[in-house]
């Protein structure tokens, strides 16, 4: 592709071009006004412009008429199809088939968001997109916007902040937070009580080295502690270890709903006010009007909206209710 001198492009105007091409449809000064809404002394001044540009006099009265010279006939193919592919860029949109794209959608994803969205979104896939494939990996909120800025990602899950002007996002749902547990090896009630809660034996998610891990910085505005024996990175650990150990898990609701049920667990409130940031999903703006990362993104909401658990009876409620 041959280079564009932009500052010779620049001390012309293109719209000095139109007004050619309209004299050229037109052959007359004032028919070519009206073509472009302009009054006859601004397209005079036009063709004047014209004339000392490309040193020619390009249009010649012939009585009624203005005719073209043999260098306004060489032009005149040659500014039109300018002009058109001019057109087409400023109308020109990208078109997404999800039933024919090739593409692989990145994306990132905080804590158990992974859990949630991918399974739902496999499916969404092989059923209306068999072109497209998921790459999902985990993100720390210091490195998510990194990602979104270099490409690495196309989209990020998770408790995300978006107030930069580069990023775009939106507040999916506010997290609340479940407790499960073996009733086989742990004698509790439904709802779990908080001196109950507290006492017992807990395992953690943590991606910071601690044993509070996820849930510190809540627990500390709680002014509360608990008795932390394990703590690891996968929830699916604290499921299997909930369902082989007298021990109880705290994750998010969500979760619990859908994954609890399969490890034999029993789910109940957290009987502590646990203050955590909602579920965001955001992206870059330079991507916000890519039309395949919008089907993405439109497809990640309407998962996480069938998704909506049932709210768990808190202890307070059942104590209302029985009197």
């Amino acid at each position: 592709m041959s280079s564009i001198d932009h500052f010779d492009l620049r001390s012309f105007d293109l719209n000095l071009l139109v007004a050619f091409d309209a004299l050229i449809q037109e052959r007359n000064v004032t028919r070519a006004a009206t073509r472009l809404k302009i009054r006859q002394p601004a397209m005079s001044h036009s063709l004047a412009t014209l004339r000392v540009l490309l040193q020619d006099e390009l249009f010649v009265r012939v009585g009624q008429t203005m005719q073209p010279t043999a260098r306004a006939h060489l032009l005149a193919p040659r500014v039109r199809l300018a002009l058109q592919h001019m057109q087409d860029v400023l109308h020109w949109e990208e078109s997404f088939d999800p039933a024919v794209q090739q593409r692989t959608f990145r994306l990132g994803f905080s804590s158990e968001l992974e859990l949630l969205v991918m399974p739902e979104l496999a499916v969404v896939l092989r059923r209306v997109a068999p072109g497209l494939k998921l790459l999902g990996r985990p993100i720390a909120d210091g490195e998510v916007h990194d990602l979104l800025d270099n490409g690495a990602i196309d989209v990020a899950v998770g408790c995300f902040d978006y107030s930069a002007s580069r990023h775009r996002g939106r507040k999916l749902f506010d997290q609340s937070l479940a407790c499960c547990f073996n009733r086989d090896l742990l004698d509790l009630e439904v709802p779990i009580g908080t001196d109950a809660y507290l006492l017992t034996e807990h395992a953690l998610i943590s991606l910071n080295n601690t044993l509070q891990g996820c849930l510190d910085n809540a627990l500390g505005r709680a002014q509360a502690q608990l008795n932390v024996v394990l703590a690891g990175s996968e929830f699916l650990t604290l499921f299997a270890a909930a369902s082989a150990a007298p021990l109880i898990t705290t994750v998010p609701n969500r979760l619990a709903s859908r994954y609890g049920p399969m490890f034999g667990l029993t789910t109940s409130p957290v009987p502590l006010d646990l203050d955590i940031p909602p579920v965001s999903m955001i992206w870059s703006a330079q991507s916000d009007r890519d039309p395949a990362v919008t089907w993405l993104r439109e497809w990640i909401e309407r998962i996480i909206e069938r998704q909506e658990p049932t709210p768990l009876l808190k202890l307070e409620q059942v104590d209302a209710r029985s009197g």
